[in-house]
């Protein structure tokens, strides 16, 4: 495993971030609650990622209505493993006491945050999406604060665009952008990338797999896996299930075929050998599903080898 600063001044993280939007559910919605990992699958890959090097958690208070980040604090305790595991969580998503990014709901949401997860601190806290009807110097005003009070480490934001950076940047610190990144879904990214770059963020990539597709276990005119996010949340993914994706699929195995890799392992290290990534992000189902995963932080790809990939997910 590799390991990377976030940002100019945000913690130091493994290349490879174990994801808890599995646990308890399928990330925030109320409706796939219970839909997710259970209790005893979620320690087990827990305990997985820590044998395996991984150094961060991530996770968010909206997940599967606060079990989530219960579960990974009612793990850190029975570990002893506070002083191992950095973590992550996020603000803004809908729970018991409302949502969004106001001053008062996050000095509130840190709170319940801090005690589900059994700490005094988190290392990074994120804005889990933009709210438009908070001004932005509000918001990372209120993560200063935060800051000051020694209740997080460092703060950023997730799910924005390069000028919604930009404005957080102007009015505060950020170390860190969380945003989704994977070979299908790549263009979008170029402008955060560089605002990253320019800004002297981290950028944390959710989705390196796109939703499962690229583990190749999906293909065109079959049924979703019973319980996969395929089938939990096709609304989400449907913009990368197009018949541009599957085509693609076999030519991205035939290469992985030549690294002696499989394609989970060649289309995360795609994702992580991009200079202007720092970490991704990913939420095995299974403490098995890990071990490719891992192996990909220890797979370089040149530029022209990151490019051979490009090539064959746009040749249709």
């Amino acid at each position: 495993m590799r390991y990377e600063t976030v940002g100019a001044a945000g913690p130091r993280v493994s290349a490879v971030i174990l994801g808890c939007g599995n646990f308890g559910g399928i990330g925030s919605p109320a409706q796939f609650r219970g839909k997710g990992d259970n209790r005893d699958t979620a320690f087990a890959v827990m305990d997985a990622a820590r044998d395996s090097g991984i150094s961060m958690f991530d996770t968010a208070d909206a997940y599967a209505g606060g079990d989530s980040e219960r579960w990974v604090g009612e793990w850190l305790a029975s570990r002893r493993a506070h002083g191992e595991i950095a973590l992550t969580t996020k603000v803004g998503g809908p729970v018991e006491f409302g949502s969004g990014l106001s001053g008062e709901h996050i000095r509130r949401a840190i709170d319940a945050s801090l005690a589900r997860l059994g700490v005094e601190r988190v290392e990074l806290y994120l804005a889990h999406g933009p709210d438009d009807s908070v001004p932005i110097e509000e918001t990372v005003g209120a993560f200063e604060e935060l800051v000051q009070a020694g209740k997080i480490g460092a703060y950023g934001v997730s799910n924005v665009d390069a000028g919604q950076l930009k404005a957080a940047a102007d009015a505060g610190s950020p170390v860190n952008v969380q945003n989704g990144y994977n070979l299908f879904d790549r263009l979008g990214q170029a402008e955060v990338l560089k605002a990253c770059a320019d800004k002297g963020a981290g950028f944390t990539a959710y989705s390196p797999l796109a939703g499962g597709l690229l583990t190749g276990k999906h293909r065109g005119g079959e049924s979703y896996q019973a319980g996969s996010r395929m089938a939990l949340r096709p609304p989400e993914l449907t913009d990368l299930t197009m018949e541009r994706a599957f085509e693609a699929l076999p030519r991205l195995t035939d290469i992985a075929d030549g690294h002696g890799v499989s394609l989970t392992t060649l289309a995360l290290a795609w994702v992580l050998t991009d200079p202007n990534v720092t970490a991704a992000v990913v939420g095995p189902r299974s403490a098995e599903h890990l071990r490719p995963l891992v192996a990909a932080a220890d797979l370089q790809l040149t530029a022209e080898q990151r490019a051979e990939l490009v090539v064959a997910v746009s040749a249709n």
